[in-house]
C-alpha cells in the first residue's frame, strides 16, 4: 500500500487546521470528481465506495454519485461552500485510498457570431429525405455540396446504418419529424433522469407558438425561423443555448441519416453544464454501444478525469469528435487538442478558415464548414448555425459512415481517413474534410477494392 493509515491521520489533521470546523451544509456547494485507487477481487467496487466514503467522513465532504457507469471508482463528491476548494483539492489525494481529485469545472457549449438569414434556410420546399419530410434547405445547402455527402451516399451506398453517435450537448427534440426515426432514448443527466430530450427545459409559458413567419436572432449562434413572441422568450438568458444539441444532431444526421443518436443531455437550456456531467455521458456512450462521440463544446484548461474517460472510450474502439472553439486564437482547448481526438475547425463555403474559429495544428485535425450551417431546430423547425459547434457534428458524421464500412474502425484510423482533405490553411493539420476522399482512404486501408478495380 504506498500510503499508510498514519499518513491519512496526519492529514486529517491537517485538513482540519485549515479548514477548521466543518460548518453544517450550505445551500451553495463546491463539487468535486475523486478517484479512488484501485482494489483487486470481486470486491473491488464495493471498495471504491468505501474508500470514498471513508474520505469524505474524515474531511465532511458528501458522496453524491459515481461518474463511471459501474467501474466504482471515480465519484463526485461536494463540501460546503465555506470550503476554500483549492486547499480541499490538493488535501483530499493525501487521505487513504484516494488517487486523484480535481474541481468539477463548469463548461458551456460553443457557437459563433450569427450574420443574416441564408438563402437555404429560406427555403422551405418539402423533400423526401430517407423517409422524412424536410426542408428543402436543409438537403441542398452549400454545405451538402462541398463536402461531398450526396456523392459518397450515392456512390458507395453509405448512410451510418448500425452505427450509434452519442451527442453530448443540451439534448434533442424528440418529437422533430426529421429525426424521430433514428433518436434514441438517451439520458438527461442535469435531471438525472431517463430521456435526453432538449424540451425539458421549456415549457407551454416559455414557448408559445412556432410558425414560418421570417428568421431572427435566438442567441449569438443560432439563426432560427420563429415567431417574435417565441423570440422575446428565448432572448432570456436562461435559454441562450436552447436547441444547440437539436442543431449538432441534425448535422449529424443530414451525413449519416440512417445512424442512430444517442441524446446524452450534459448541459441545461442556458449552455452551461459541469464536468462530472460530461463524464457520466462519456462512461453512459460507451456501455450503451456508441461509436462516435460529438462533443461541440471545449474547456480551456486539460482534465485528467476526461483525459481518463476518452482513454477509455477509445479502448473499446470510439471515435471521439470535438470543436476547436470559437475564440478566432491560435489557442489549444480540450478534448479538441488531445491526441485520440478529432479537432474541428470552422472553414467558410469557399474554403478558408472562419474568422471566429481558433486554429493550430495542435488542436484543429480537420476543418468542416461552419457558418450558415441550415439543421434542424426544436418544435419542428429549422435554424442556421454559426460557429465550431456546427463543423464538428461533419466530423463526426463521416465517422459513421467509417464505421459502417468496417466496425473495427478505431479513433488513430478515423482520424487517418478524414486527414485526407484539401488543405486550406497551415493553421489546420490536415484540411477542409472532404468524405469521398476519408472513404476511399479507408477503404484502401482494409485492402478494398481489389487491385486493378477502381474505387
Amino acid at each position: 500500500m504506498k500510503r499508510r493509515f498514519t499518513r491519512a491521520l496526519i492529514s486529517l489533521l491537517v485538513v482540519f487546521c485549515c479548514l477548521g470546523a466543518m460548518p453544517a451544509p450550505a445551500a451553495a456547494e463546491h463539487r468535486f470528481i475523486v478517484r479512488v485507487e484501485e482494489s483487486g477481487g470481486f470486491l473491488g467496487g464495493v471498495n471504491g465506495l468505501l474508500r470514498v466514503t471513508f474520505a469524505c467522513w474524515q474531511v465532511g465532504c458528501t458522496v453524491r454519485y459515481g461518474l463511471d457507469e459501474g467501474l466504482n471508482r471515480l465519484f463526485l463528491v461536494t463540501t460546503p461552500d465555506a470550503v476554500d476548494p483549492h486547499v480541499f483539492v490538493a488535501l483530499l489525494p493525501t487521505l487513504y485510498g484516494i488517487e486523484h481529485a480535481e474541481i468539477d469545472a463548469p463548461v458551456r457549449t460553443l457557437g459563433g457570431n450569427a450574420e443574416d438569414a441564408p438563402p437555404a434556410l429560406l427555403d422551405a420546399e418539402p423533400v423526401d429525405f430517407f423517409g422524412a419530410t424536410v426542408r428543402g434547405g436543409y438537403v441542398r445547402q452549400p454545405a451538402t455540396s462541398i463536402l461531398g455527402i450526396a456523392a459518397t451516399q450515392a456512390q458507395y451506398g453509405l448512410t451510418g446504418f448500425g452505427v450509434t453517435v452519442a451527442v453530448i450537448d443540451t439534448g434533442v427534440d424528440p418529437t422533430h419529424p426529421a429525426l424521430q426515426n433514428v433518436l434514441l432514448e438517451g439520458y438527461d443527466f442535469t435531471r438525472n433522469r431517463t430521456r435526453g430530450s432538449e424540451l425539458s427545459d421549456v415549457n407551454q409559458s416559455t414557448m408559445w407558438a412556432v410558425d414560418e413567419a421570417r428568421p431572427g436572432y435566438v442567441n449569438q449562434s443560432t439563426m432560427a425561423v420563429l415567431d417574435q413572441s417565441t423570440m422575446a422568450a428565448l432572448d432570456d438568458d436562461r435559454y441562450s443555448a436552447f436547441g444547440h444539441g437539436t442543431m449538432v444532431a441534425g448535422i449529424v444526421h443530414l451525413v449519416a441519416p440512417n445512424a442512430h443518436i444517442l441524446p446524452l443531455k450534459a448541459f441545461r437550456a442556458d449552455g452551461s453544464g459541469y464536468t462530472s456531467d460530461v463524464l457520466r455521458a462519456i462512461y453512459v456512450a460507451v456501455r450503451a454501444g456508441a461509436k462516435v462521440l460529438n462533443m461541440s463544446f471545449s474547456f480551456t484548461t486539460s482534465s485528467r478525469e476526461v483525459d481518463r474517460a476518452l482513454d477509455h472510450a477509445t479502448s473499446k474502439g470510439v471515435v471521439p469528435v470535438a470543436s476547436v472553439g470559437n475564440d478566432g486564437l491560435w489557442l489549444t482547448v480540450y478534448p479538441a487538442g488531445l491526441p485520440n481526438v478529432i479537432g474541428v475547425a470552422s472553414a467558410t463555403d469557399y474554403d478558408t478558415l472562419s474568422t471566429f474559429s481558433n486554429y493550430g495544428t495542435e488542436v484543429a485535425w480537420i476543418a468542416a464548414p461552419g457558418e450558415a450551417v441550415v439543421t434542424t431546430y426544436p418544435l419542428g423547425t429549422y435554424a442556421a448555425g454559426w460557429g465550431t459547434s456546427f463543423s464538428t457534428p461533419f466530423g463526426a458524421g463521416a465517422a459513421a459512415l467509417l464505421a459502417e464500412v468496417d466496425s473495427r474502425l478505431n479513433a488513430a484510423q478515423a482520424a487517418d481517413a478524414e486527414g485526407h482533405a484539401v488543405w486550406i490553411s497551415s493553421e489546420v493539420s490536415r484540411g477542409r474534410l472532404d468524405i469521398p476522399s476519408a472513404v476511399q482512404a479507408w477503404r484502401r486501408t482494409l485492402g478494398w477494392p481489389p487491385s486493378g478495380v477502381s474505387p
